[in-house]
């Protein structure tokens, strides 16, 4: 989960956001990339895609509501940091589908976003 967080955080929120992800952290880069072509790997009929379950299935560390462990691929992860991160890299294309991603297959996602007042950083 700890590398995986690296790659939603986008190699670091505290960072400053460059022009080119790629200049800033390539390491980052490339794992989103990895990270966004396992996720769309297509399904078997009888073994779903692990990668893309637990894209659709994180929840916020700040949630109050049990953590399911019937889900063996279910984590949670800090959504202010991970919106704090796409609002600073919205330049790069990884960032904009990675975000493009989670609004359409995750609920608990695209819930916290709908909520947020800063919306405007966003988009």
């Amino acid at each position: 989960a700890a590398g995986l967080w690296t790659v939603f955080t986008l190699g670091g929120v505290g960072s400053k956001a460059s022009p080119q992800l790629e200049q800033c952290s390539p390491l980052a880069s490339q794992s989103l990339l990895l990270l966004l072509v396992l996720a769309n790997l297509t399904d078997s009929p009888d073994t779903p895609n692990p990668y893309r379950q637990a894209i659709m299935s994180f929840k916020n560390t700040q949630d109050n509501t049990a953590f399911s462990s019937s889900n063996p691929h279910a984590f949670q992860i800090n959504f202010n940091s991970l919106y704090t991160a796409l609002c600073e890299q919205q330049k790069s294309d990884q960032a904009t589908l990675l975000l493009y991603m989670l609004l359409h297959q995750n609920s608990n996602v695209r819930t916290y976003v709908l909520a947020r007042t800063d919306i405007e950083n966003l988009v």
